[in-house]
């Protein structure tokens, strides 16, 4: 007999509401981030996804999602960043008291698992991403990658019939090719369920300009690559790439052409799995991680020395004063920490991207009611933590990126903006540059506002 399908509870990430369940009372927390869309509660049609669900719970506490604007979650509007979705796993973490957890990351769910491990491994002790990638869009250093006409040719043809059976059927074909007859249906189903037109193209859109390759040298905790060698080829050669660009991790090929982890033989995938959770949980160590991926900003006030003259001493301190005010009530706001200021510059870190550039604008806006104007510049990277400050090459790089800033402007790094994909936020190409004592050419980019 099969476990009870458990009830289905929400978590609250801002303003949504995430819908979760939790099956099963392991020693240990495992996050299954799900690929494209999900349904918490159809997924039990599927029969072979039952069974994959029952298996995993049999030794873990297992915790599943919809993401936002899919299956039973909230529908929300616009593209949901990854960082978005890092708060959401946070969020479902927090509400079923989970301190820590392992994540297995399946297909479009990787890149967030990444990230996730990558900033933080407090939180994180493993990872398991199948069939996966950090980028799908080709690039002259992704050559793996589709053209732009390929993901907008695939995009108009999963769209043009969403929703409708057959082709809901065809998709479930397609990921699924081992799969029987009533499987078949059930997947349509689910997948027909689990995502409005409108939110599928949200989806493919988003997807399109995911890059996480910058978050991969950052992953310090055990990675497990794991995906069938006759899949889609940008999955079998993304899945290999990941594994290569993180230090320690383990890949593992299994044969047939399933895209989806229960179809064909999953137990095989589950034979790599499961003992690798096992001995990752026995050998994690219970110290602070001394290393996270972490985004820098840095921000000074332009002409302060003729500023501070013309206005004179008293004048001046109380300008800086009130200037440190907009600055800390900023980073209050979009969750960043101040953790150095020098006369009129600050240098504070944030957990994500999206999140630091906006705080940078806001400060950049509200001292400019104050009569000054601002140049920032931010930076994300692995980063060394010392008595919970953030330092390295990467925070030096985030020095470098302000000082090439003008007035009024935010200028970031090429890894920010890659890793900002659906955030809604628009930049404009700087060029190419160096950067005082820093190896190679940068490519930086000016927020769009």
């Amino acid at each position: 007999m099969g476990v009870q399908q458990p009830e289905t509870r929400y978590a609250k990430s801002g303003d949504v509401s995430i819908a979760y369940q939790v099956t099963g009372d392991g020693p240990y927390d495992v996050v299954y981030v799900p690929g494209f869309v999900s349904n918490v509660e159809l997924a039990w049609t599927v029969p072979q996804q039952a069974a994959l669900f029952e298996r995993l719970a049999s030794s873990c506490r297992l915790i599943r999602f919809d993401k936002r604007g899919t299956g039973m979650s909230d529908r929300v509007t616009g593209l949901p960043d990854l960082e978005t979705r890092m708060d959401d796993v946070r969020a479902v973490m927090d509400a079923v008291g989970s301190p820590e957890a392992a994540l297995i990351g399946l297909s479009e769910g990787g890149p967030m698992s990444i990230l996730f491990a990558a900033t933080y491994p407090d939180r994180c002790w493993a990872l398991v991403v199948y069939s996966s990638f950090p980028r799908i869009r080709w690039a002259p250093d992704f050559p793996i990658g589709e053209t732009e006409e390929e993901l907008t040719r695939e995009r108009e043809a999963d769209l043009r019939l969403w929703g409708d059976s057959e082709s809901a059927r065809a998709l479930s074909r397609r990921i699924a090719p081992t799969a029987d007859e009533a499987t078949i249906e059930a997947m349509a189903r689910n997948f027909r369920q689990s995502a409005s037109p409108g939110a599928a193209d949200a989806l493919h859109r988003m997807n399109a300009q995911i890059d996480v390759r910058a978050a991969l040298p950052a992953i310090r905790v055990p990675l497990l690559t794991i995906v069938r060698g006759e899949d889609d080829p940008i999955n079998v050669m993304g899945t290999r790439y990941i594994a290569e660009k993180v230090p320690g991790a383990r890949h593992v090929e299994l044969p047939g052409a399933d895209h989806a982890l229960f179809a064909g033989d999953w137990e095989a995938a589950l034979r790599e799995i499961e003992p690798f959770l096992g001995d990752a949980w026995a050998a994690r160590e219970e110290v602070e991680p001394d290393r996270v991926l972490a985004t820098v900003l840095f921000t000074d006030i332009v002409g302060a020395t003729a500023t501070a003259a013309e206005l004179g001493d008293r004048r001046w301190r109380e300008l800086l004063t009130e200037h440190h005010a907009v600055v800390r009530r900023e980073l209050a706001r979009f969750r960043g920490r101040g953790l150095d200021t020098a006369g009129d510059g600050f240098f504070a870190s944030f957990d994500g991207p999206a999140g630091a550039v906006r705080c940078a604008c806001a400060i950049s806006e509200g001292v400019r009611r104050l009569g000054i104007e601002l140049r920032a510049g931010l930076h994300t990277g692995e980063c060394e933590v010392v008595d919970g400050k953030v330092g390295g090459i990467a925070v030096h790089i985030g020095a470098r990126v302000a000082a090439q800033a003008g007035p009024s402007e935010v200028l970031v790094s090429s890894t920010v903006r890659d890793l900002v994909a659906g955030s809604g936020l628009a930049f404009e190409e700087r060029g190419a540059t160096e950067l005082k004592g820093v190896p190679g050419e940068w490519r930086l980019y000016a927020v769009a506002r």
